[in-house]
């Protein structure tokens, strides 16, 4: 009973929501109007970047709560979040990826190694960045890039 009236007495206790980004968003965006279905795609990461998206979408960060909601599948996809560089044996699952995802859509390249292949830079397996593969919408550099750069990046695609 203590801990009911505990929680009673407090209230609803969390951080406020951090401020709406300023940065112009994509086109796309504009006829998205406000929510959006995003699509995972590791095109040949090491990783670090789907754990940092994987924080964005959990309880901390709650990228869900500004309008972006995680698919399992592109043709639901209106926004397809690319990691990596884009390995040869990935390049064609890309570009397919794609091409399966209705229109509007935007491809944000999250990481520096989706932004410029980062470490993998010149490696045999390479193919080249998101940007030499699929046109990209919008980036996020860093790496690997915070949660919270990674949800500032969806709230400018949603809007909110």
């Amino acid at each position: 009973m203590n801990l009911l009236r505990k929680i009673r007495d407090t209230g609803r206790v969390a951080e406020p929501a951090p401020a709406r980004p300023r940065a112009v968003p994509p086109p796309a965006a504009r006829e998205l109007a406000g929510s959006v279905q995003v699509r995972c795609v590791d095109a040949g990461s090491c990783n670090g970047c789907e754990i940092e998206i994987g924080g964005a979408f959990g309880p901390v960060y709650d990228a869900e709560r500004y309008g972006a909601r995680l698919v399992a599948s592109p043709r639901h996809a209106d926004v397809l979040l690319v990691t990596g560089p884009v390995t040869r044996n990935m390049a064609v699952p890309l570009r397919s990826t794609l091409a399966a995802t209705p229109q509007p859509r935007l491809v944000v390249a999250v990481g520096d190694c989706a932004l410029g292949c980062g470490e993998f830079a010149g490696g045999y397996g390479v193919q080249g960045a998101v940007a030499d593969v699929v046109p990209v919408d919008l980036e996020v550099p860093g790496c690997p890039p915070t949660p919270d750069r990674i949800v500032a990046a969806l709230r400018t695609v949603t809007g909110r």
